[in-house]
C-alpha cells in the first residue's frame, strides 16, 4: 500500500496501524537507498498520499480499479 501513489497513508494505518513516521522507517528498511529516495520524492507532498491534501469529494482510501477482481 505504501508503494502506490494512490494510497494514503491514513488508510494505511485505518488498515495496518502504522504512522506516516513508521511506514517512512519500513521502507527505508525495506528499500535500496536509491529506491527509497525515489520513492520518497514521488510520495512527499503528493496530493492523493496525504489525507488532508486530497479533496473532500473523495472518501476512498484506494482507486476502485486499484484491486480488480478477476
Amino acid at each position: 500500500m505504501a508503494w502506490e501513489d494512490r494510497t494514503p497513508f491514513e488508510a494505511i494505518r485505518s488498515c495496518y496501524g502504522l504512522s506516516e513516521a513508521q511506514v517512512i522507517k519500513l521502507m527505508r528498511r525495506s528499500l535500496k537507498p536509491s529506491s527509497f529516495r525515489l520513492w520518497r520524492a514521488r510520495v512527499s507532498g503528493r496530493k492523493t498520499k496525504h489525507g488532508k491534501l486530497r479533496s473532500p469529494e473523495v472518501s476512498r482510501g484506494y482507486c476502485p480499479t486499484q484491486y480488480k477482481q478477476r
